[in-house]
């Protein structure tokens, strides 16, 4: 197809001339194989867990009551699943809270394939592989859920697999042919980025006649890291969605998108980052949506279907730790935003960190739910954040329903940065993690982890929230992975609010990129380019951190051939993104600095090292990764508990109770109370009393009575479950499930899903 006109920003260039050049140039996309069809199911009984956490409105809650607190002990496996793609040596991981709906699960592997299964039997009915058994972890992230349409005759899943959004027939696995292309989207495409198609256009006549496909897809495509890893919404006929993208400088924004469910053609976009005339523009540098990145929602979100409304939190703007560049409040990053769905119009919206350096993304969905104030019922939208603290809001107006308080906070010493001197604190209810790392709280496990840590301490900046980062060194505290995440909270009908929180201080210390000026300026070549795009993760010593499940690069090229080196910095492997936008040249450099850091170069001729100190894309100061706080033996440098539960009152804005979550598997077994770890992914509750949650590194999942907290049953699973549960019932029998992937904070990785139920003389 010939096109006439390429749409960016709200206004239209001709280009006849350069498409028909591109249409020559060009190769299509090879579509993904298609499974076959598999045969039809029986109808059953059922009920189901038809949406991503649960429901529209995210509330983690099912009605079932089968299995109660007098009985939940005597659970047993009912089946178990294995993908049969799981990976140690990758780092795999199963992320993923499936839906099961007429009595099929639905659900994706650690290789991201998608799936069904009887949901009785665990009998694999279908699947679908777009990398067709070929080892596929290869920068594709990871994947947290699907999403389900039907119009009373077709059933369609909707599922993203990293820049891709797939549309499968639910009842064979089969793409949809007329969705998309050949039943796909590309998420980098058609992102509103004026700035972008005019870089791109430069550049294919600044290499004319050498013209690359590399260089004219960019005029379609963004080379920018665009994927998503959290399912979206639902709403009639769209599928609404956010995305992931990069933390770095030179990221892409992280517009919000309708999809036309039937066609794939984008319906309606909202910008996170402003454009001008748009409402929030004055809280950025003018013109600053040209080249701005981030502001993305990653974590998913949630949907009230009778007031047509689509509740979306955001992340920070990038770069994540430094905004010299980006001065003002940054609207809509770090934002809870209210949106009419059928339009993508704002109805209201809530800024919960102005100027973000912390890395504070709003972590989870939002839970819609019912309270009780001074007698009436008041339907509200809550929103759990990485701090620790629980914003809860009218859901029609966004008024905070607990009062907010504009707190003053510590300004930056950093060269360029303007940190924004306040930040809303809720008054209620109380935060449900630790926020202050006092003397008080460092580790007493032995007296030598206490010296250590202690000396440690004390050089460091700290003693509240939304301290800037520091040459010196900050502590992060809830850490830069929460407090709250990604698995979410779970609210009842009560308006009772559950969530799972980690308490792990971070350490986070910046450092200059540019020492001195012209010829004393230093890291211009790959030693610059790793603080760029790669310390945050790999850190500063090439050692990798645990948050990412980073491996260390130290004797890489002995590992890898420089070849295979320069393929997963362009295409990414695992959860790491690829960086498409670097040039070849500097691809070279990033290999020649990680394969021998000593030795590769780190100062720079006067020309280029005035070049790249005037480089925008250059940042004056990064950070040195995602550094936990631990003792010398590799514990948390606090006391315990280092994880926990909590049920919070949301009428009274009161905590009801708090107990440590699960133990930490480098310790003696708990003689009394349990240490407590670090955790992903949720819990969910039922009519039934229970609460269900995997989540902790010591590879258990755990049944609580949600009215006091108390510990009604466990298991061993085969690999820990960082992943939120979902329970269905299928002929009058409920069950509960759970992904066991594996993979973060250094555990095994796995590739099974475990069904459990009660035995039949109990049904």
């Amino acid at each position: 197809m010939l096109f006439s006109t390429l749409r960016f920003g709200g206004g239209f260039v001709s280009l006849l001339s350069l498409f028909v050049l591109m249409t020559a140039c060009a190769e299509e996309e090879p579509p993904a194989a298609a499974p076959a069809p598999a045969q039809g199911k029986e109808d059953y009984e059922y009920v189901n867990w038809g949406h991503y956490l649960g429901d529209p409105g995210v509330s983690h809650h099912s009605l079932l009551d089968q299995i109660s607190t007098e009985n939940v002990g005597q659970l047993e496996v009912a089946w178990s699943y294995s993908t049969g793609d799981g990976s140690d040596e990758g780092r795999s991981q199963i992320q993923c809270n499936p839906l099961i709906i007429d009595g099929i699960l639905y659900g994706t592997s650690a290789q991201l394939r998608a799936f069904a299964l009887d949901a009785e039997t665990g009998e694999e009915i279908w699947t679908f592989d777009l990398f067709e058994g070929e080892y596929s972890f290869y920068g594709w992230g990871v994947n947290r859920g699907l999403a389900f349409w039907t119009d009373g005759q077709e059933k369609r899943i909707l599922y993203t697999v990293g820049y891709y959004l797939f549309a499968l027939d639910a009842t064979t696995g089969t793409l949809i042919p007329e969705f998309g292309s050949d039943g796909r989207v590309d998420l980098r495409r058609d992102l509103d980025i004026k700035g972008h198609f005019w870089q791109a256009l430069s550049d294919i006549f600044g290499n004319f006649p050498n013209i690359k496909r590399r260089d004219i897809k960019r005029l379609f495509i963004d080379d920018r890291f665009v994927i998503a890893t959290s399912p979206g919404v639902i709403y009639e006929d769209l599928f609404i969605l956010g995305s992931r993208v990069t933390e770095t400088k030179g990221a892409a924004p992280g517009h919000i998108r309708a999809f036309n469910v039937r066609t794939g053609e984008i319906e309606w976009i909202f910008h996170t980052i402003p454009q001008p005339g748009e409402f929030g523009y004055e809280t950025w540098p003018e013109d600053a949506w040209e080249t701005a990145g981030g502001a993305n929602s990653w974590a998913g979100m949630s949907i009230d279907t009778s007031r047509g409304v689509v509740y979306i939190p955001t992340g920070s703007a990038t770069f994540d730790y430094y905004g010299g560049d980006r001065r003002g409040e940054n609207l809509f990053a770090n934002s809870l935003i209210a949106l009419d769905a059928a339009t993508g119009e704002r109805v209201w919206h809530f800024q919960t960190v102005h100027h973000d350096l912390w890395d504070r993304d709003l972590p989870a969905p939002p839970n819609l739910l019912t309270l009780e104030r001074e007698g009436k019922k008041v339907e509200a939208v809550a929103q759990i954040t990485k701090t620790g603290f629980v914003f809860v809001f009218d859901r029609d107006t966004g008024e905070p329903l607990f009062p907010v308080e504009e707190t003053p906070v510590p300004p930056s010493r950093l060269k360029g940065e303007e940190a924004w001197p306040s930040q809303p604190i809720p008054v209620r209810p109380p935060p449900f993690a630790r926020q202050r790392f006092e003397e008080s709280d460092i580790t007493r496990r032995t007296p030598e982890a206490y010296e250590y840590v202690k000396s440690r301490w004390e050089q460091l900046e700290k003693g509240q929230l939304f301290i800037p980062p520091s040459v010196e060194g900050t502590i992060v505290f809830p850490g830069i992975d929460g407090g709250g995440e990604w698995g979410g909270a779970a609210v009842d009908t009560s308006g009772v609010l559950y969530v799972n929180a980690s308490e792990m201080p971070f350490i986070m210390k910046a450092i200059p990129n540019f020492q001195g000026q012209g010829e004393e300026v230093m890291a211009v070549k790959g030693k610059l380019l790793y603080n760029t795009y790669c310390i945050t993760c790999h850190g500063e010593d090439l050692k990798g951190t645990a948050s990412f499940s980073s491996p260390g690069l130290i004797g890489v090229q002995e590992k890898l051939e420089k070849e295979e080196i320069k393929t997963i910095i362009t295409e990414g492997r695992g959860a790491m993104p690829y960086f498409q936008n670097l040039s070849d040249s500097e691809v070279e450099d990033v290999v020649a600095y990680i394969s021998n850091p000593d030795q590769a170069p780190t100062q720079a001729s006067l020309e280029e090292g005035e070049k790249a100190a005037a480089d925008p894309s250059m940042m004056p100061y990064t950070v040195t990764g995602y550094n936990r706080f631990y003792d010398q033996d590799g514990f948390p440098a606090i006391t315990p508990p280092w994880g926990t539960l909590t049920a919070l009152d949301l009428n009274e804005g009161t905590i009801r109770w708090k107990i440590p979550l699960g133990h930490h598997p480098g310790l003696p077994p708990a003689q009394g109370e349990p240490s407590g770890c670090e955790n992903y992914g949720g819990p969910i509750v039922t009519t039934g009393n229970v609460l269900f949650i995997a989540a902790t590194m010591d590879e258990k999942m755990r049944a609580f009575d949600k009215r006091d907290g108390s510990l009604l049953w466990e298991t061993e699973l085969p690999a820990a479950g960082y992943a939120t549960p979902a329970t269905y019932a299928i002929n009058g029998k409920q069950y509960v499930v759970i992904a066991c992937g594996g993979g973060k904070l250094d555990t095994r990785s796995g590739d099974t899903y475990i069904s459990f139920a009660l035995p039949d003389s109990l049904q």
